[in-house]
């Protein structure tokens, strides 16, 4: 139930928006990262150059935090399953969106350590919200960033702060500002409607733009990668001018409003990086 501000669109094409994978970090404004090009991209042989950062003063309780997966010996990449238990949600088979969706690759690692990072305002019964970053190559997103901003949290709101800092990690990687991440600490795994119209000024920019809710109460799903249903969804959150948590009307075309994304794939391979700037 994250109440933020989404990231502005960059208008970055797809040669220039090949951004990196971290390999290590040092505490200040540079790194060392590896560049995965073209068909190799998934494979291990790397080119190390530095990459400079803009300056981002750190707080506690951690400065910049580098979190790189083992590599196996292959790619392994599989779908994100999907409980169809829940009814605000469809197969991952059956999208309703009427576009066609570059696919998204993003690490199960990520999620899982952003819930570790996010542990001691689960345990006070307060939200955590991040957001994800990704490069574009050879048609495919690489969700390789994970920007825990400075951020005003209460059981069912995230609202984050000091959104400059940010964009200056963006824009100097080039990412695309293609998801979100979020914790309901108590609640179930779902988008409430507050998510909804946060999701909206995202997806209208990046049609792959998604938003991923981790529910650790949840027994019956912990996790959820959603998107607004397109048209009917989008249409919906379009006209809907009220604030604050408040129904929705039904869709025109009888689609839920949002659904899970079968575009989103998790790759074991995939390395990325973590700020945490609170």
């Amino acid at each position: 139930m994250a109440e933020r501000n989404c990231l502005s669109f960059m208008n970055i094409n797809e040669e220039n928006a090949s951004a990196s994978s971290l390999c290590s970090v040092e505490s200040g404004s540079s790194f060392c990262a590896c560049i995965f090009c073209g068909s190799n991209f998934l494979k291990t042989t790397s080119q190390c150059q530095n990459i400079t950062v803009h300056t981002v003063t750190q707080f506690s309780p951690s400065p910049v935090i580098s979190c790189t997966e083992s590599v196996p010996q292959g790619a392994n990449i599989s779908q994100i399953t999907v409980d169809t238990e829940h009814g605000q949600s469809q197969s991952s088979n059956q999208s309703t969106s009427s576009t066609v969706l570059r696919d998204v690759h993003i690490s199960a690692n990520l999620m899982e350590d952003f819930l570790g990072l996010a542990k001691d305002n689960t345990e006070k019964d307060l939200e955590t919200c991040g957001t994800l970053g990704a490069f574009l190559k050879n048609g495919t997103f690489y969700v390789t960033t994970l920007i825990i901003p400075k951020q005003e949290c209460t059981s069912n709101s995230c609202q984050a702060t000091n959104d400059e800092e940010v964009f200056s990690i963006q824009n100097e990687q080039s990412l695309f500002p293609v998801g979100w991440i979020h914790t309901h600490p108590s609640q179930k795994c779902f988008m409430s409607s507050v998510d909804l119209h946060t999701h909206y000024s995202c997806q209208v920019m990046i049609p792959e733009a998604f938003a991923v809710v981790m529910a650790p109460t949840d027994t019956s799903r912990s996790y959820g990668i959603f998107r607004l249903s397109d048209p009917g969804g989008m249409s919906v959150l379009k006209e809907c001018q009220e604030q604050g948590f408040h129904p929705h009307k039904e869709t025109t075309d009888g689609s839920p409003i949002y659904e899970h994304c079968s575009n989103v794939y998790t790759n074991s391979n995939l390395r990325f990086e973590i700020f945490d700037l609170r």
